[in-house]
């Protein structure tokens, strides 16, 4: 009885051993996978907000990093591409945070240009309820298209909140808070770029971006 169990033992130990090994090399492979992915969908989005006919540059090998909590709302760098045309910067693209969304923290990424406007704006996630705070999805809603040419007058600038609270974005029937907070993050990020663009555009590339 006692070999028995201790045979036993030893094939169920063998195939956990094998189990194990073979989660591992798919999670590898599936890792790799995914950041390439992840990859070709940054390339394809920074070329939707900032146009090739500025820029001469391979956007996501100009990275650099930002950190400011109270502008793009968390404690953490974040990524920023820079596009430069002739070696002159013309613009950038800077990832950011809405932290107050309605279902929790909403990632964005914001193309500015040189003079401080809006080149396009696009959300990379959230958990936004589906029917409701899901149209910052451009696959949803062309709301996010509504940014585009916009820009900063001034840190008070009122335009710069939705209809509700007497600025000139749309809210969504049923959801104000996410297009509130949206609204709320791309001004501060404006603010930021308008404050330190000479600071950032100036930096030379310095991070690597990390998917996993």
């Amino acid at each position: 009885m006692k070999k028995s169990m201790l045979k036993n033992g030893l094939l169920l130990a063998l195939f956990a051993l094998i189990c194990t090994a073979f989660v591992a090399v798919v999670n590898h492979q599936t890792i790799d996978k995914i950041n390439e992915q992840q990859q070709l969908e940054l390339k394809r989005v920074l070329h939707q907000l900032i146009p090739d006919s500025l820029h001469d540059n391979e956007l996501t090998q100009y990275c650099i990093l930002i950190h400011d909590e109270e502008a793009l709302g968390v404690d953490t760098p974040l990524p920023a591409y820079i596009a430069t045309n002739q070696s002159v910067p013309v613009a950038i693209a800077m990832e950011t945070i809405a932290p107050d969304g309605y279902n929790g923290n909403i990632k964005l990424i914001i193309g500015i240009d040189v003079n401080g406007q809006v080149l396009g704006v696009r959300t990379l996630s959230h958990a936004e309820t589906p029917g409701l705070g899901d149209k910052i999805d451009l696959r949803k809603s062309d709301w996010v298209l509504g940014f585009n040419h916009k820009s900063l007058i001034s840190e008070d600038d009122k335009r710069w909140s939705v209809k509700k609270d007497g600025g000139e974005f749309d809210q969504f029937t049923g959801a104000t808070i996410t297009p509130r907070a949206y609204v709320k993050a791309i001004k501060n990020a404006l603010i930021y770029f308008n404050q330190n663009q000479q600071t950032l555009l100036q930096r030379p590339a310095n991070c690597e971006v990390d998917y996993q």
